[in-house]
């Protein structure tokens, strides 16, 4: 599983950058769409939700409408980057046939090539989170130069989820089309709008099941209120994620050898 990338590391490289530059070739902005966007919607959540909704977060520091927008805008760091993973999970090896059949490709690479289009996006959206910081309350805490305490867990999470979705999507289609409604679920039953301290206690203890969620809480306590997280929770959390990368890597290499027969 970490072999493959360093043996391939030149070609996932390339195959990397093909896939950032190819989202938006063609376009007369260019990369600096993956700025505009983050931004763009980091001002329609705060509208909607603070003023339309006049929402507020509840904890102390986070009453006004600029802190309530950041609080927000880092929990969509997180389902960003989870989304964009999904949602193309399904469809990796489905929509490179010729990688399969006519050529000898590592396929098990293809999960990283989307993970690392996905966390150049979410830096970018980080890197507009610390700025907006910057001017409306000053130099960020700290604790934000701890954030890969966060992102690897997630990034081993989506590497597993990854694999295994590829893997299925080869011999049932119908994968993407429950990706799409799952990743709908997902939005609005993970604490992005809302506080868990929002919810019933006893629904407090079921929103812990989703796998989101104590990567959302770990970063904003480490980007907006300077707080460690709990650092139980956060290793059972890398615990977890990396038994669910190896798992779907080997579910993954062991249904690799149908591929070319079912496309």
């Amino acid at each position: 599983m970490l072999a493959s990338p360093w043996r391939h590391r030149q070609l996932l490289g390339s195959l990397t950058k093909r896939e950032i530059l190819g989202r938006y070739r063609g376009s007369v902005l260019g990369l600096l769409w993956s700025l505009f966007n983050p931004l763009f919607m980091l001002a329609v959540y705060t509208f909607v939700f603070s003023v339309v909704f006049q929402a507020r977060w509840g904890e102390e520091g986070s009453d006004s409408k600029l802190a309530f927008a950041l609080i927000l805008f880092a929990g969509l760091i997180v389902f960003n980057l989870f989304a964009e993973c999904f949602n193309r999970a399904p469809g990796l090896i489905t929509s490179q046939v010729n990688y399969v059949k006519k050529v000898i490709f590592p396929l098990e690479i293809l999960p990283y090539v989307v993970l690392g289009s996905a966390l150049f996006h979410a830096g970018i959206s980080l890197l507009v989170w610390l700025a907006a910081y910057a001017l409306f309350f000053g130099l960020p805490p700290l604790t934000v130069l701890l954030v890969p305490l966060v992102l690897v867990p997630l990034a081993l999470l989506m590497l597993g989820l990854s694999w295994g979705l590829a893997a299925l999507g080869v011999y049932l289609r119908d994968v993407g089309q429950l990706v799409g409604i799952l990743t709908s679920v997902f939005l609005f039953m993970s604490p992005i709008f809302y506080p868990i301290t929002a919810l019933p206690p006893d629904y407090q203890s079921l929103l812990w099941l989703n796998p989101l969620v104590p990567a959302i809480e770990a970063l904003r306590d480490l980007l907006f209120w300077g707080r460690l997280p709990a650092l139980g929770p956060l290793a059972l959390y890398w615990l977890a994620t990396a038994l669910l990368a190896w798992i779907g890597f080997y579910g993954f290499q062991r249904a690799r050898g149908g591929f070319a027969d079912v496309l």
